[in-house]
């Protein structure tokens, strides 16, 4: 009998919550009261399990998932400049979605990053509410750069005249540091997510992926070199357990939305593509059932292709290539990824959720999710584009 690596396990519940089901359809349209999520009653806890107790948390009818904890990594730029000092035009992906034109600035709508952090002291992010939390133990701002670049792409104020956020108007940030150097775990994520809905985010974003490849070796480290089949086949079934994770907690996230205000949950596909040689499926956690995942586009003579580094089978796609945003340390600075296009994407759900509470007086989650992706257009897209490349096309903010 092998020694266990990491007995540790992801036990995902709801306080005495039934769970919206195929099964049980009509009874959640009924108005009645058991439907109704609070954040406050979705727990993520960790445990060390017997294979017995294993089996008896799974015939808990308030555990939703149970999984072994998978690394999670940033989704690393794919190319980045160097900082930039004078920026003088437009910054295309703002006008390309149809920000300049949309009426809503995404006021009273609170956006979650999950990332690297924010530089708080920067310009872009002055005057406004930012709670944060730590899941690491590198300092609480962003010492990286990439989380601060994604929320000045979904929130951030103009920088020295140019505009960069989709949604200036957002007032609340909700920033939880869940990557730092080494990395983390799918734990952090999905605590750090139950974090977020407690806070009151309505929209939800990260640009990070599991490590697979980690894993594996992490296992081979720990066991020997010829461990090399079974890390795989081991490192294979924590993948399918954490897929279910995220998928249940998109579903709790999208239930709790079915009475008062609801959330949404957008991921970065991953850039592990390189067309034309290969292309590769989307990466979890995007690729969960309930989170809206991401592509990323460039600009091609005035079209707009899928980036050769995109993976696919994504569910909408935005700019995502010499993408302007905030610098840490303040300034903009210029980077490339689908870690780039998430943060649009979370930015127009923001100018979607407002545009709905001001019609409806709250914000229902499968409608927004309805409403962005339908957004979605392929009328500047280059020809020959593959529609599982880049989804319903380039996310649109609302005209009216």
């Amino acid at each position: 009998m092998l020694d266990k690596m990491n007995e540790k396990y992801i036990i995902l519940k709801t306080d005495g919550v039934i769970v919206p089901t195929m099964d049980n359809m009509g009874a959640f349209f009924s108005n009645s009261p058991q439907f109704h999520i609070e954040p406050d009653r979705i727990s993520v806890e960790t445990a060390e399990l017997t294979s017995k107790e294993q089996r008896d948390v799974r015939r808990d009818p308030s555990v939703r998932a149970i999984a072994q904890s998978m690394p999670m990594t940033l989704i690393e730029p794919v190319e980045k400049s160097s900082a930039i000092e004078n920026y003088d035009s437009d910054v295309w992906g703002i006008e390309a979605i149809g920000a300049t034109d949309c009426p809503f600035n995404g006021e009273g709508i609170n956006v979650a990053v999950i990332d690297t952090g924010i530089d708080r002291n920067h310009e872009a992010f002055s005057g406004m509410d930012i709670v944060q939390a730590n899941y690491t133990t590198e300092a609480d701002d962003d010492i990286h750069g990439h989380g601060t670049h994604c929320a000045g792409s979904i929130f951030g104020r103009p920088v020295n005249g140019t505009r960069i956020g989709v949604a200036p108007g957002v007032n609340k940030a909700i920033i939880a540091k869940v990557l730092g150097k080494g990395g983390n775990s799918s734990m952090q994520v999905a605590d750090a997510i139950r974090w977020a809905l407690n806070e009151g985010a309505h929209v939800i974003s990260m640009s990070l992926g599991m490590d697979f490849p980690k894993l594996v070796n992490d296992l081979v480290e720990y066991y020997g070199n010829d461990f090399i089949r079974p890390a795989t086949s081991i490192a294979l079934e924590r993948y399918r357990q954490n897929v279910n994770l995220f998928s249940q907690l998109a579903n709790l996230v999208n239930a709790q939305g079915a009475f008062g205000d609801g959330a949404l949950i957008v991921a970065a596909a991953g850039n592990e593509s390189n067309r034309p040689k290969y292309e590769i499926a989307a990466a979890p956690p995007s690729a969960s059932n309930g989170i809206i995942s991401v592509g990323a586009l460039e600009k091609i003579d005035g079209r707009y292709s899928s980036a050769n580094f995109s993976n696919n089978q994504v569910d909408i796609s935005a700019p995502g290539v010499n993408i302007i945003s905030a610098a840490l340390g303040g300034g903009l600075v210029s980077m490339s990824g689908t870690s780039m296009a998430t943060p649009y994407v979370a930015g127009v759900s923001a100018l979607w959720a407002q545009r709905q509470r001001i019609r409806t007086s709250q914000i229902e989650s499968s409608t927004l999710r309805a409403r962005l992706i339908a957004s979605g257009s392929y009328t500047k897209m280059v020809q020959g584009f593959e529609e599982e490349d880049v989804g319903t096309g380039i996310v649109q903010a609302p005209k009216q």
